[in-house]
């Protein structure tokens, strides 16, 4: 009864205000992602290393991106689904050739523009340096971009089935929690490798 209600809730909220309704959904479940990798870390810590805590900061910087990228992935679904209809008519069967159509253009266009995004936007509200954010690029952008068509395709085949269109990015940011996951125990190694290595350049300066 009670997710019946919030189903109809987010429903109503979608098609009221369906940007403010992407960002904010977007952005709580990219947050959890974060506090998620974040125990995580500090469970791998070895009893004889410092454990870092909870960087409420850092959970607020993907709180931004997700609220950031939500509204913008659901005009891409909105595109897609217009581009490219699983059926003519409804007693039409699905066309397997336009759903692969919509994973393919999801996989090759939106997941590069997302992570050149993710990148960009983390090492700004960072506050690195231009030279800093180009290297998180070099170090991150490929492999990132390997695992996510590892993961990706296979959900968003599931997402562009089932999920009506308003529930695309709720079902995407839901499964995009252990890929925020990935992604923050991937940036966090990269922050700290460029930290060490200012350190040690402030020191031998």
């Amino acid at each position: 009864m009670a997710t019946l209600t919030i189903a109809r809730a987010y429903q109503y909220a979608y098609h009221t205000y369906p940007n403010y309704t992407l960002a904010v959904t977007g952005g709580t479940l990219n947050a959890l992602g974060d506090i998620v990798a974040q125990i995580s870390q500090n469970i791998l810590v070895k009893d004889h290393e410092p454990r870092p805590g909870w960087d409420p900061a850092r959970t607020l910087r993907f709180f931004c991106l997700g609220s950031g990228m939500s509204p913008l992935l659901g005009r891409w679904n909105l595109f897609l689904e217009r581009r490219f209809p699983l059926r003519a008519w409804r007693i039409q069967p699905i066309s397997f050739r336009a759903l692969s159509k919509r994973v393919a253009a999801d996989q090759l266009i939106m997941a590069p523009i997302g992570l050149v995004m993710f990148i960009g936007s983390m090492g700004v509200m960072e506050c690195r340096s231009p030279r800093q954010i180009h290297q998180k690029y070099t170090d991150i952008f490929a492999p990132a971009l390997l695992t996510n068509w590892k993961i990706w395709p296979i959900a968003q085949m599931i997402n562009f089935r089932y999920m009506p269109l308003p529930y695309r990015i709720p079902f995407q940011s839901t499964c995009g929690v252990f890929w925020t996951l990935y992604l923050s125990m991937l940036n966090a190694k990269e922050d700290e490798r460029q930290d060490r290595e200012a350190a040690l350049q402030a020191t031998v300066c």
